[in-house]
């Protein structure tokens, strides 16, 4: 009887450490890229370039009454890659990673439809990992590069959209 005892106290506190492990709130880590949209057609291209040295920013707002609840800054490296540390569950929040700055004087251009990505930041999604991939948010280029037409038409898209 007194084994038996002894494994249900034993797995009960398995259990509790388990569940007590599991409760911890862990940081996430957003990762994403900054391109230079060099086609001007919104979306990366195979000949789209990726920006060193890029400034993003990581915001969330509240879904009731839109006040900014948390904010975080980062810059890519070389390859144009970030990784923001975020602090936190973040379930009742929109959160947004967005383009800052621009280090390329020919890519500076912010249009709307590729200078943010949104991001779940929330514990409870069925996602087992901490890490959130953003996607690709960019910048555009003054003019379009002369190799965009061969890109567009291999995709089978119309040129004259440049």
């Amino acid at each position: 009887m007194a084994k038996v005892v002894a494994l249900i106290a034993s797995a009960l506190c398995i259990l509790a450490i388990a569940g007590f492990a599991q409760s911890q709130k862990d940081d996430f880590v957003v990762k994403g890229q900054v391109y230079c949209d060099t086609c001007r057609v919104l979306f990366p291209t195979k000949i789209s370039t990726s920006i060193a040295g890029a400034g993003v920013e990581l915001k969330c707002r509240s879904r009731d009454n839109d006040t900014e609840t948390y904010s975080a800054k980062s810059q890519t490296d070389e390859t144009g890659s970030y990784e923001i540390t975020v602090d936190g569950d973040h379930q009742d929040d929109i959160c947004e990673v967005n383009t800052v700055l621009s280090p390329d004087p020919t890519c500076v251009q912010q249009p709307p439809e590729i200078s943010s990505a949104r991001v779940t930041l929330a514990e409870n999604t069925g996602m087992e990992s901490n890490v959130r991939f953003a996607n690709p948010i960019g910048f555009r280029g003054d003019k379009a590069l002369p190799d965009c037409v061969k890109v567009l038409q291999d995709l089978d898209l119309n040129p004259e959209m440049i």
